[in-house]
């Protein structure tokens, strides 16, 4: 363990992935390992001439690592492992390659700055360890860690979730000295909310009183804790732009299949809006065991 699994960002990334994982492993303690990953079709060359497309698969991965290693001296980080990986599905393989190596992290840049590309779901939706979606908007460039819980939920996945984004929330502030924040929005739906059939400030305010002991575990400023009403998405979009939140830290229940679809997945939801660096930890059952019970 204490690996971290860096994919190598393509021509059209709007980030460094390699230099930012290479920082945040670093800062974090742990190694780093890129994977520098390329795939293209050849349509009947493929398939009447074997030899030429094995030669055209060679000399792409060669240029494709020798990319990566002139980048890796400019950093001066040569000594870190470079996996040139021929695959078609880049998220199958990151997912099992990741897990069965003992990684712990993964690193990957978001390749457009207003929206994710399916490779990018497909990650969400299936990687077993934490997976760190780096994206690049001038508007985030302050220093803050935000930590998306759900205090609500008395579902045991949710509370165990909880507790892992806040154990990684705590140790990604730690490693980068980053101001901690933590959010909780209790979710009404908007007509509910214009219809005023309901107190939004009581709400708030019973809130607060209801888990006073446990967010007083955490010991942090209370100013830095943020328990509003309205959905998820949208409210944690305008506490990051607020609190100019660089990097935020949600769980994740991977819901799959028909009922994914059609119930949905609100990390989904939430990372398609906002625009800082997101880690998304996942509800696997390796991770779900491991977080402290003293945490809320």
């Amino acid at each position: 363990m204490d690996k971290v699994f860096i994919i190598s960002q393509r021509e059209e990334s709007h980030t460094d992935a390699i230099a930012t994982g290479i920082e945040l492993a670093n800062a974090l303690g742990k190694r780093a390992e890129i994977f520098a990953y390329s795939f293209e079709y050849f349509g009947s060359a493929e398939y009447y001439n074997p030899r030429f497309a094995a030669v055209a698969h060679k000399n792409m991965m060669k240029q494709r690592e020798a990319k990566v290693e002139g980048e890796l001296e400019k950093l001066q980080a040569e000594d870190v492992p470079v996996h040139s990986v021929w695959s078609k599905d880049l998220s199958e393989h990151a997912c099992y390659h990741s897990i069965r190596h003992g990684f712990d992290l993964m690193v990957k840049a978001v390749h457009h700055a207003d929206h994710y590309l399916p490779v990018d779901w497909n990650l969400i939706r299936n990687v077993k360890i934490p997976l760190m979606l780096l994206t690049d908007n001038p508007l985030h460039r302050g220093n803050a860690v935000m930590m998306a819980v759900d205090l609500g939920s008395d579902k045991p996945i949710k509370k165990q979730l909880n507790k892992l984004v806040i154990k990684h929330g705590k140790a990604l502030a730690k490693a980068k000295g980053s101001k901690l924040h933590l959010a909780f929005v209790i979710r009404v739906p908007k007509l509910i909310r214009d219809l005023d059939l309901i107190n939004t400030n009581t709400l708030v305010k019973e809130a607060y009183q209801k888990y006073q002991h446990q967010l007083a575990k955490l010991d942090l400023d209370p100013d830095c804790i943020h328990i509003t009403v309205g959905e998820p998405d949208l409210c944690l979009y305008e506490l990051a732009c607020r609190f100019k939140v660089r990097d935020l830290v949600l769980g994740a229940c991977q819901r799959r299949g028909i009922f994914g679809y059609v119930i949905g997945n609100m990390a989904e939801s939430i990372i398609s809006r906002v625009r800082s660096n997101v880690l998304v930890i996942p509800a696997d059952d390796q991770l779900l065991g491991s977080p402290s019970s003293d945490d809320v």
